[in-house]
């Protein structure tokens, strides 16, 4: 009965194209919908199975690749509305290039999904094929997107489970991997056309399974696992537009140093300040980072945002003070984020005056790259600033293993939009990968403590200033995901291909073939 409603459908739209391309952009819509703040995963149970039946069922690998287009328009043009809004820090320079910026991101991504649609149709005959054919190549190109000139894994499609045990896989076989099983899951369905009950039966034990195996490691997490370190969160609530007016600097900065300073109700061990912070840039006036450790007292760490200049470059940096104040390490973010922190090719272009939108001055230099530190009365954490967090590569690619991740950000840059709710939620998926807390300072929100699981624990709202105090979490063993990556995902979906091609289906059409 779905494959004959599926048909109905797939003639009615047929008949005008615009029909066909509306309905992808809705369903792309739909799935979008998977993403915070909604986290519901409703497009996995509709937009999937339509899209791909719709796509099996066209005349054409290139009708295929515009099916899979246009929902990709759908999906990002949503999931990334929030990319509108660093164009109105300074509407009057940048404001007209919102809607193109949306529509080049989005149309530009989409290209991902449009060629794994086009791979899926020329993959082989049969609806078996297809199925496992979209599957595999849907979750490769989200790895390609995340890799590519500099890459930009944002939204990716398994994020839709964070509300669910689901998630809980990501420390097994990572995001891509999610990605697979979240596309292929929704294809189940399709799978027995001549007995759609026997086709929700097997997608239904399906995500059962992976639910039950969510859960089961979940029920082994004890509340009680914590370290004897105490964090202070610092949120200033300070607005982009506000942030480097000099009327306003120094309010900021004040106001950062009376939160610092606030009775606690336990003693404070570690005070995180967010990104870019501090007004001043540390080669200027290096002695003024006293005034944050008197502030703090005599017990407590701090780490904080600040701009460094150096041998005329200029980072986007983060610093350690020891409990006297003392400078303790530097780290310099090493993955900028293109147009906004540098200008890609800057070095041709610089007669046209472009700059990153970020970069108060000039473009920023990367750093050296991700590193663990270590100093004495904490445990080891690897620093990561804003844009850094969203790879999960970035925390998988340190020789030696840290104890948490320590994020420091400004999204502040995304105003009050889904933006900073998807932010959270990629950190919340590196904690579950590499089975590390987290605590996470931002500058306007969402600053949370999160533990290996995922799980927030403690959180500020959106758009508040407050600080957060809360115990750090222990972490857990290595997770499989840290031992190996997204080796296994790869070289299972190169055999999974291989089997599919060659060894799964015989060549004979499948009853609904459409050619």
């Amino acid at each position: 009965m779905i494959i004959k409603q599926l048909d109905k459908l797939i003639v009615w739209l047929g008949r005008r194209p615009k029909r066909m391309w509306i309905c992808a952009v809705f369903l792309g819509f739909l799935l979008a919908l998977g993403q915070a703040p909604i986290s519901v995963p409703i497009g996995v149970f509709t937009s999937i199975p339509i899209l791909g039946y719709c796509a099996f069922r066209a005349s054409s690998w290139k009708l295929s690749f515009a099916i899979g287009w246009w929902a990709g328009v759908g999906y990002f043009a949503l999931s990334m509305i929030w990319l509108i809004e660093p164009f109105f820090v300074e509407p009057e320079k940048h404001a007209i290039l919102a809607p193109f910026a949306l529509l080049a991101m989005s149309g530009g991504l989409a290209l991902f999904w449009g060629g794994a649609f086009a791979f899926a149709k020329q993959f082989g005959a049969g609806l078996g094929r297809f199925i496992i054919g979209l599957a595999v190549a849907w979750a490769a190109v989200e790895y390609l997107r995340s890799v590519l000139f500099t890459g930009f894994p944002w939204g990716l499609l398994g994020y839709t489970w964070i509300e669910t045990p689901i998630a809980q896989w990501a420390s097994v076989i990572g995001p891509f991997g999610l990605v697979f099983i979240t596309v292929f899951g929704g294809l189940l369905m399709l799978g027995f056309p001549r007995k759609p009950f026997v086709g929700l039966s097997v997608t239904a034990l399906f995500f059962g399974i992976l639910l039950a195996g969510g859960m089961w490691r979940l029920s082994g997490t004890d509340q009680s696992l914590e370290t004897n370190i105490r964090v202070r969160l610092i949120q200033p609530n300070a607005p982009q537009h506000q942030k480097w007016d000099p009327e306003w600097m120094g309010v900021f900065f004040r106001r950062g140093l009376e939160l610092t300073a606030s009775v606690a109700k336990q003693p404070i061990d570690l005070v995180v300040w967010p990104e870019t912070a501090i007004p001043f840039g540390l080669q200027e006036n290096t002695g003024d980072l006293q005034v944050l450790s008197d502030a703090a007292g005599p017990n407590a760490h701090i780490i904080a945002g600040i701009r460094r200049f150096t041998d005329d470059k200029l980072y986007n940096s983060m610093v350690h003070l020891d409990k006297r104040g003392g400078l303790v390490s530097v780290y310099d973010k090493s993955h900028l984020v293109p147009f906004g922190e540098y200008f890609p090719f800057a070095e041709y272009l610089s007669g046209l005056g472009l700059r990153g939108l970020a970069a108060n001055l000039q473009g920023f230099t990367p750093g050296a790259g991700p590193e663990v530190i270590s100093t004495h009365g904490l445990p080891s954490y690897l620093p990561l600033i804003c844009y850094e967090a969203i790879f999960p590569a970035f925390t998988n690619t340190t020789n030696a293993r840290p104890e948490f991740l320590l994020h420091i950000t400004n999204d502040a840059w995304f105003g009050d939009t889904i933006g900073p709710y998807q932010h959270l939620v990629q950190v919340q998926f590196r904690t579950i990968e590499q089975g590390l807390p987290a605590a996470r300072s931002a500058n306007t929100g969402i600053s949370a403590v999160i533990d290996p699981y995922g799980r927030i624990i403690g959180r500020l709202k959106l758009n508040e200033k407050g600080v957060l105090d809360a115990d750090l979490p222990k972490p857990l063993e290595p997770t499989i995901y840290t031992r190996f990556g997204d080796l296994p995902f790869l070289i299972f979906a190169v055999f999974l291909g291989l089997f599919a091609k060659y060894v799964t289906f015989s060549a004979r059409k499948s009853k609904v073939d459409p050619e």
